[in-house]
């Protein structure tokens, strides 16, 4: 009942910014919360920012806390991840999540994702 697309992924240099998009569709009502996570070769699927729709708190993830912002614009049902002084180690295809509940940093309590976007940061 909820598809989430993300868009928004490329290379860019270390240093750089970049913005990834999260366009819901479907019974986006149901949505309590709103995450991201990114998964790089060899390594399991780690937890990024979370936003909870209702109060628009938000959470992070340490290794990225100061130069990530994860905000949502609820007209147009889309989530934003905007990532600023991007390092080689950000270098994973980024994931987008939805949850009925107020799931944070637990990628099981997620109830949809989306396909992944690519990020690659150069050194």
């Amino acid at each position: 009942q909820v598809q989430l697309v993300e868009s928004g992924g490329g290379l860019v240099q270390a240093g750089g910014s970049l913005r990834l998009s999260c366009a819901a569709s479907g019974r986006t009502f149901s949505m309590y919360t709103m995450g991201w996570f990114r998964q790089a070769p060899d390594k399991g699927r780690e937890f990024v920012a979370a936003i909870w729709w209702s109060s628009s708190n938000t959470y992070y993830a340490d290794s990225v806390k100061g130069r990530f912002t994860i905000s949502g614009d609820n007209a147009k049902n889309t989530v934003y991840l905007q990532m600023n002084s991007l390092k080689p180690e950000d270098t994973a295809v980024y994931y987008c999540a939805g949850s009925v509940i107020a799931a944070v940093t637990q990628s099981g309590a997620y109830d949809y994702w989306g396909q992944g976007t690519q990020v690659t940061v150069s050194s």
